[in-house]
C-alpha cells in the first residue's frame, strides 16, 4: 500500500502520538472475537449486539478521553456506543480524541457467515471527523496514484469510469467497479456493464470494497454506489492512511433525516464531500476481520482451546501499516 495523501498537523500528530496504535487493535479484537460465536446463527441483532458490548468494554482500557462521532445510532436509538458518548478510562485527562466505529460492518454477512464481516474504527484529533448522521451516502472512490479531481460525484458514472480508464490508460471496457448489490444499483450496474465494465457484487461491507481500491490483487479500480453514511467517513479514514480519493454526498429520504444531520451542525445538505471533508489531519484507522474476506482473514478457532485473528492498523502521518495476527486462549 502506498503512502497516504496530505500531511499531518503537528498539533494533530503529538496528541495521536499519546495513544499506542496497537492498543486500538486490542478494541477491534475484542470485538470481532465476541461477534464470531454468532457466526452463521442466523441473528444479525445477537452478532451486533455481542460486538458493541465487547468494543465499549474494551474502550475502558484505552487512556484516552474519547468521544464517539460515529457510533451506533442517537443516544434515544442505542443504549451504548452511541453518538456523542464518551469511551476511554481517562475522562477529562488522557488526550482528546474524536472516534468513528462500527463494531460489526455486516451483520447480515456475519448472520450468514458470508465474507467481509469487520470490527473497525477510526480515532483523530477532536474535529477532524465529519459527524455524519445515520443517512446514506453516495460514494465514489479510487486507490492511489491517480491525478487529483479524477472523480468527481458531480459527473456521470461513465463520465467516471471514462477518467480512470484514461488515466490508466486502458479502456473503460476494462475498469473494473465494486458495487453493493441493492435493488437501488440496478440502473447503475446496467450503465457500468453497457460501458463493458466488470462489476463486482458485494452483498454488505463498504468499508471493505471502498478499502478494496487501494489493493491491487483485488483488480478493483473503482467502488460507485450508495451506502451508509458512517461507513463513508470510516472509509475515507482508511484512504487518508493509505492513499486514494473519496467523493460522498449524503442522500436524504425524508424530512426528519434532515433535520438529524442539521443538529450535527451540517446545513448544505448538497454538499460533495472529499476526503479531507470527511477526515482531516492525522488519523488512525484499526480493523480486524471477522469472516474471511478480501483484505482480512476472519476469526478461527482451533483445537487446545486457541484461537486466531488478523487485524490491519494504519497511520496517516507515517503512512504505516501493520497487519497483525494474534493468537488467543478462549476464556
Amino acid at each position: 500500500m502506498n503512502t497516504p495523501q496530505g500531511t499531518a498537523s503537528p498539533r494533530a500528530s503529538s496528541v495521536l502520538d499519546r495513544v499506542l496504535v496497537l492498543e486500538l487493535v486490542r478494541v477491534t479484537e475484542a470485538a470481532a472475537v465476541a461477534a464470531s460465536r454468532m457466526i452463521g446463527r442466523g441473528d444479525e441483532k445477537a452478532a451486533d449486539a455481542a460486538a458493541v458490548e465487547a468494543m465499549r468494554r474494551a474502550f475502558d482500557e484505552l487512556e484516552i478521553d474519547g468521544t464517539v462521532v460515529i457510533g451506533e445510532g442517537e443516544r434515544d436509538e442505542a443504549p451504548m456506543l452511541y453518538i456523542g458518548e464518551k469511551v476511554g478510562g481517562a475522562p477529562g485527562r488522557g488526550p482528546r480524541i474524536d472516534i468513528a466505529l462500527d463494531p460489526l460492518e455486516g451483520t447480515t454477512i456475519t448472520a450468514k457467515a458470508g465474507p467481509n464481516a469487520l470490527a473497525v474504527l477510526a480515532a483523530a484529533e477532536h474535529g477532524c471527523l465529519l459527524n455524519a448522521p445515520d443517512t446514506y451516502m453516495d460514494k465514489l472512490a479510487v486507490g492511489p496514484g491517480y491525478p487529483e479531481g479524477v472523480i468527481d460525484l458531480a459527473r456521470t458514472p461513465t463520465e467516471n469510469v471514462k477518467a480512470v480508464a484514461a488515466a490508466k490508460g486502458v479502456e473503460p471496457g476494462d475498469i473494473i467497479v465494486c458495487v453493493l448489490d441493492r435493488p437501488r444499483h440496478a440502473d447503475l450496474i446496467a450503465e457500468l456493464r453497457g460501458l463493458g465494465c466488470g462489476v463486482v457484487l458485494i452483498g454488505d461491507g463498504d468499508v471493505a470494497g471502498v478499502i478494496a481500491t487501494t489493493d491491487p490483487d483485488t483488480t478493483i479500480d473503482m467502488y460507485m454506489g450508495s451506502g451508509g453514511a458512517p461507513e463513508g467517513v470510516l472509509a475515507a479514514a482508511a484512504l487518508r492512511c493509505v492513499g486514494g480519493q473519496f467523493n460522498g454526498r449524503l442522500v436524504f429520504r425524508n424530512e426528519d433525516e434532515k433535520a438529524r444531520a442539521r443538529k450535527w451542525g451540517i446545513e448544505d445538505l448538497d454538499r460533495i464531500y472529499k476526503l479531507e471533508d470527511l477526515a482531516k489531519g492525522d488519523c488512525i484507522f484499526a480493523a480486524t476481520g471477522v469472516t474471511s474476506g478480501s483484505l482480512l482473514d476472519g476469526v478461527k478457532r482451533l483445537r487446545g482451546g486457541k484461537m486466531t485473528t488478523e487485524s490491519v492498523v494504519m497511520r496517516a502521518s507515517s503512512g504505516t501499516v501493520r497487519w497483525i495476527k494474534g493468537e488467543h486462549r478462549v476464556g
